[in-house]
């Protein structure tokens, strides 16, 4: 189900103070890259995820390819770094960015 613009807005106000948990590198989207993807989507549900691509069209492809391997949904791309969100099936409220206080 796709966000929707408020839904996006609260999650991007939820992200402003995140750091990047995962980091994309040269070689790309490799198999342990997306285990902790999805080891931190589970745990943290909104992630920063940072690219290190310096081309703009290639950053592009690799963050849809990135929602589209998790299953996770792109809030917001600034730069080099992607905000997205997964719906964990079993929230952790200690670990949670959306359920944390």
């Amino acid at each position: 189900m796709p966000l929707t613009a408020e839904r996006k807005k609260a999650l991007r106000t939820v992200g402003h103070n995140l750091k990047p948990v995962v980091t994309v590198a040269d070689k790309g989207l490799t198999e342990g890259v997306l285990e902790e993807l999805n080891r931190a989507l589970e745990d943290h549900e909104l992630i920063k995820v940072k690219l290190a691509v310096n081309d703009r069209d290639v950053r592009r492809e690799v963050i849809a390819e990135l929602c589209q391997k998790s299953g996770a949904e792109l809030v917001q791309e600034i730069g080099k770094i992607a905000l997205i969100f997964r719906k964990a099936e079993k929230p952790n409220a200690r670990l949670s960015n959306l359920l944390r206080p």
